[in-house]
């Protein structure tokens, strides 16, 4: 019988919403203490490189006082690498990241950016970081990460989560397809972008996935029906499927 899938809940846009006004509130260790009563597995913040939303100051209090494991998503710079060392989460998930996008727009190149990326996986796994990397859902791009010696891949689900009709079942395989390809190469399969109750449920059924990180959506149905169960609706849909 396969596990249940873990759900990561992206707590970045309560920042977002308490950086608009400046100030303290909404508190994003508010969220992640609500996220955990609420049945989420783990939290995934994206320190950007223009603060833009999680600052410093959040991740330092997040990893103090929140128990759950942090996934620390992060661009592959010297600055990030030094906080991720300094912080210790359990999982650095390496993204690509353009300072003009309003949010991640794609898949890392693990292939193209291979030189560059080695020295990073590998200090963050020589200090005991788990290390991902958030790719598109391509054979080339698996087997790369593969070659890197990273312990999971995020399968970039946005272009699914964008299409309807045929072109998303066509995409839909394409991420089993990647899936299957990454465990076979004893890679730990993760996916998330633009995940929606709508949507997620088809992605769940992927026997490889092992876990879901989903933020914008829960954060922004959380405007209507709280945040407590915004999750826990989402945690059961995932649980159904």
């Amino acid at each position: 019988m396969k596990s249940p899938i873990r759900l990561g809940v992206n707590i970045d846009h309560v920042a977002t919403i308490r950086n608009a006004r400046g100030g303290l509130h909404p508190d994003p260790l508010r969220a992640a203490e609500v996220a955990a009563s609420a049945g989420a597995d783990g939290l995934t913040v994206h320190l950007r490189e223009d603060r833009r939303h999680i600052t410093d100051a959040d991740l330092q209090r997040l990893s103090a006082k929140v128990s759950l494991p942090i996934n620390l998503e992060m661009a592959a710079t010297e600055e990030m690498l030094s906080i991720a060392l300094r912080h210790k989460p359990n999982a650095a998930c390496i993204v690509p990241e353009r300072r003009e996008e309003r949010t991640t727009e794609g898949g890392l190149d693990a292939l193209g950016g291979h030189n560059h990326l080695q020295p990073i996986v590998t200090r963050l796994r020589d200090n005991h970081i788990r290390v991902s990397l958030f790719i598109e859902p391509s054979i080339a791009q698996i087997e790369a990460s593969a070659r890197l010696g990273v312990d999971i891949v995020e399968l970039h689900t946005g272009r699914y989560s964008n299409l309807d009709g045929d072109a998303q079942a066509a995409e839909w395989q394409r991420l089993e397809a990647g899936a299957r390809h990454a465990r076979s190469l004893g890679l730990e399969v993760h996916m998330g972008h633009g995940l929606t109750f709508d949507n997620v449920a088809a992605i769940a059924r992927i026997p490889e996935v092992q876990e879901l990180n989903i933020g914008h959506f829960i954060i922004g149905e959380a405007v209507f029906v709280g945040l407590a169960e915004a999750i826990r609706h989402m945690r059961a849909t995932i649980d159904r499927a």
